[in-house]
């Protein structure tokens, strides 16, 4: 568990999205699978792990590619689109004491940032169903910078836009790829328990500074 100082000399707090700050890996799982079968296809049981940090635009070429999906990349990325919009906007929830958390930086005059490797597109309905965008001073998409996680890229570029040092910038992460990307943009990295990287589980605890549960576990949140 971070200790009661875990918010000490820090200037601005990064999130991933899917998984970390809003329970949504479950219907990318979902939309995996229906959209292979679409062609006949199964899905392969490493593709999640392959995938992982990979940008929007990164997976649709996979898609393409590697697993020969008979589609153009931006017809790939369309049907994805209109397969998760739905959910975003009407199914995913917040993970629980993150809405706590928010509250909690933005008294503390935190800046708070979004690095997410899901499109555009799901992320403005996402935000906006959930009524948080405003708690966010930049939010980007790994099709934005020129490598996706585990890659500091999308990192290094949430911490310029925010005026932060990136040594003074905290992220929260779900997956090893995230934390990875994070640590090598040179900044502290908070794993977060999440059902559908659960198998990753010792690896983050590894890879990252601090692993918890549920948001709830760091000091001051659950008074917030």
């Amino acid at each position: 568990m971070p200790e009661a100082s875990w918010l000490s000399g820090k200037e601005a707090v990064i999130f991933d999205l899917d998984g970390t700050l809003v329970d949504s890996m479950w219907m990318w799982g979902d939309i995996d699978i229906e959209y292979l079968g679409r062609f006949h296809m199964e899905m392969p049981d490493t593709l999640q792990r392959t995938i992982e940090g990979m940008s929007f635009s990164e997976t649709a070429i996979y898609f393409r590619d590697v697993l020969g999906i008979p589609r153009t990349l931006e017809e790939i990325k369309r049907d994805w689109e209109e397969m998760a919009l739905y959910k975003y906007a009407h199914e995913v929830r917040l993970k629980p004491y993150a809405l706590e958390l928010l509250r909690l930086l933005q008294s503390e005059g935190i800046k708070m940032g979004i690095a997410t490797s899901n499109g555009i597109a799901m992320v403005d309905a996402c935000l906006d169903a959930l009524s948080i965008r405003s708690f966010f001073d930049n939010i980007t998409t790994a099709c934005e910078v020129r490598r996706g996680k585990p890659y500091p890229d999308i990192y290094l570029h949430v911490a310029e836009q925010l005026g932060a040092d990136p040594s003074a910038c905290l992220v929260f992460e779900d997956v090893p790829a995230g934390i990875l990307a994070g640590k090598a943009a040179g900044m502290r990295v908070i794993a977060v328990d999440d059902y559908y990287s659960g198998t990753s589980e010792e690896e983050k605890r590894e890879l990252a500074d601090d692993y918890i549960a549920s948001f709830a576990e760091l000091p001051g949140v659950a008074k917030a």
